[in-house]
């Protein structure tokens, strides 16, 4: 019923787009072309046929609503862009006013994005009250368990509310163990059913280690003849994760335990924004170089530029650039002595440099040519990467991205020097929660956190 509500009113702010860009346009609402009548009867029929392959119409339940605007957003552009080459087909678009299609467009898609807008947030609203909600019987072991109930308690937004728990880690004939969260926790397979069928429980939850498969056939077919969803839900704590989602690989459905976080889709807006800020950056910064290569060279003897090989994406080395800051000195083949403070091999312009972040600016050249990124975890020295990838659990996970010239880290305080395993652990932990919850716009506050304080730290020299 509401699916089909919600289909009959896009199709209304279609036509009610297409009447108000003609008011707008030519100040009469009614009078359409024919044309115009065409494209709107296209957008119609296109948006009751092409908005459920998008999955406009399912349910967002515990969902984030930037997804399912985002998905709107690009299911309208379809519609809009089939109807255009259904009306040049036609031989139609001669005579329709581009003014007119623009607006129908905006008016039409907006009407459309803010309902669902609406209609999202008032559906949390509801839920949050306790209303409108679906009840859940979660099956795992207690600890997982509670943490599946922690997390439905802080979203009640999301309208599952929690009615049992089956503990897996005992079967014994009673019906009833312990209490969980105020929840009856039952450790009989029977009993379970018996509750679940009884109470007609809309989802049941397995959280279960991925080894669990026998556990999971048996409550599947338990309740193979119920409507009930069944959801697994993989306990995989003891895991570090990236891009941890259900994908096709030659047509066998795979759990990416350790794959790059982010499609390249996905990444093509850090792209662009590398490539432009990069080129911004040298050539605004142009002058600045000037005038440290001078300093550099009047300075000491030896090279404008210190090139170390790092680490990049997946691992591949490449040369990144620095301003030299250190007398020319040499070190025995595979140490790497990080500098400490008043280090007598770091020069007077050099101290300057390394403590406000110049001698980094020539990094921007890396990110011209693809080998970094802005914002990433900082690369470490490939030396000190085989010191801490066997100390520090989950090291080398940072370098399933670009690595960055500033980064989380690096503006929460973890820059310069690393001389304890507990700071690179603090680090990491920063680098992982990046990669995890990375966004263009996460890139974006980055950015200017770097800008406005993160150029200058004490833990620099």
């Amino acid at each position: 019923m509401f699916r089909n509500t919600a289909r009959c009113l896009d199709a209304l702010f279609v036509i009610a787009g297409g009447l108000l860009a003609h008011w707008m346009r030519f100040s009469t609402p009614m009078s359409l072309s024919d044309t115009e009548r065409l494209l709107i009867a296209f957008n119609c029929v296109l948006v009751l046929l092409l908005f459920p392959g998008f999955g406009v119409y399912d349910t967002w339940r515990g969902k984030p609503l930037p997804a399912m605007l985002a998905r709107v957003a690009a299911a309208w552009t379809v519609v809009v862009a089939t109807a255009l080459v259904l009306a040049f087909t036609l031989h139609r678009m001669d005579a329709v006013s581009r003014l007119w299609l623009g607006y129908s467009t905006l008016i039409s898609g907006t009407l459309i994005i803010v309902t669902k807008c609406f209609v999202h947030v008032a559906l949390r609203s509801v839920r949050r009250r306790g209303m409108n909600s679906r009840t859940v019987a979660i099956v795992g072991a207690p600890g997982f368990s509670r943490s599946l109930l922690a997390h439905l308690e802080h979203a009640p937004q999301a309208g599952f509310k929690p009615v049992c728990v089956f503990d897996t880690t005992i079967e014994a004939a009673g019906t009833f163990g312990a209490r969980l969260n105020r929840l009856p926790v039952l450790t009989n397979l029977d009993a379970f059913a018996a509750k679940v069928r009884q109470e007609r429980v809309n989802e049941v939850w397995l959280a279960l280690p991925l080894s669990e498969e026998h556990t999971i056939y048996r409550f599947t077919r338990m309740f193979r003849h119920d409507f009930v969803n069944l959801r697994f839900i993989p306990d995989v704590r003891s895991l570090s994760l990236f891009n941890h989602a259900l994908v096709d690989v030659v047509g066998l459905p795979t759990l990416n335990l350790s794959a790059t976080p982010c499609s390249p889709p996905q990444m093509w807006p850090k792209l662009i924004f590398d490539r432009l800020f990069a080129a911004a950056a040298l050539l605004a910064l142009a002058p600045v170089f000037v005038v440290l290569a001078i300093g550099i060279k009047l300075g000491s003897p030896g090279p404008v530029f210190f090139r170390q090989t790092r680490k990049g994406v997946d691992g591949r080395p490449f040369a990144i650039y620095k301003f030299r800051s250190m007398t020319v000195h040499h070190e025995a083949h595979g140490q790497v002595t990080q500098a400490t403070r008043n280090d007598t091999r770091v020069t007077k312009l050099g101290g300057f440099m390394r403590r406000t972040s110049l001698d980094e600016l020539p990094q921007f050249l890396n990110v011209l040519l693809g080998q970094m990124s802005v914002v990433g975890p900082r690369p470490h020295a490939v030396e000190h990467d085989d010191l801490y990838k066997d100390q520090v659990y989950g090291y080398m996970d940072r370098y399933r991205i670009k690595p960055g010239i500033t980064g989380w880290a690096q503006v929460n305080g973890y820059r310069g020097a690393t001389t304890k395993v507990e700071k690179m652990e603090a680090r990491v932990k920063f680098d992982l929660f990046y990669i995890h919850n990375w966004s263009f716009w996460f890139d974006m506050k980055i950015v200017f956190i770097t800008i406005f304080k993160g150029f200058v730290g004490r833990n620099a020299f």
